[in-house]
């Protein structure tokens, strides 16, 4: 069972229609809803053609435009891991030296004798 209704004003203004063209939304029996728009006169399109557009389609799109920024995040982990790594190696390198060694030592000491 298909129901048809007009959506709010929105739709098309989002998309920079002309006032002309008509949006109509189709909710279909399993459940999948479809954006379609009839041409009218001064649209560039030809009077009384329809275009549809699935809510899946749509989706899709959208997760192909999102698809080339996967690799931006993928180097920002990447800077981040090698920092850390980094930093860890000039940590053990300063805590291997006697100095260093002697000064935990000394605190631990202190830490564990009573009074």
């Amino acid at each position: 069972m298909l129901s048809i209704h007009k959506p709010s004003a929105a739709p098309a203004e989002a998309s920079n229609a002309p006032e002309s063209a008509t949006d109509t939304v189709v909710d279909s029996a399993g459940g999948a809803r479809r954006y379609v728009r009839t041409a009218s006169v001064g649209t560039g399109a030809r009077p009384g053609s329809v275009r549809t557009r699935t809510v899946r389609s749509n989706t899709h799109r959208a997760l192909l435009r999102l698809r080339e920024d996967r690799g931006a995040a993928t180097a920002e982990y990447i800077v981040a891991t090698m920092a850390a790594v980094g930093f860890a190696g000039l940590l053990i390198v300063i805590l291997r030296g006697d100095e260093v060694r002697g000064i935990l030592t000394e605190l631990v000491r202190s830490a564990l004798t009573v009074g």
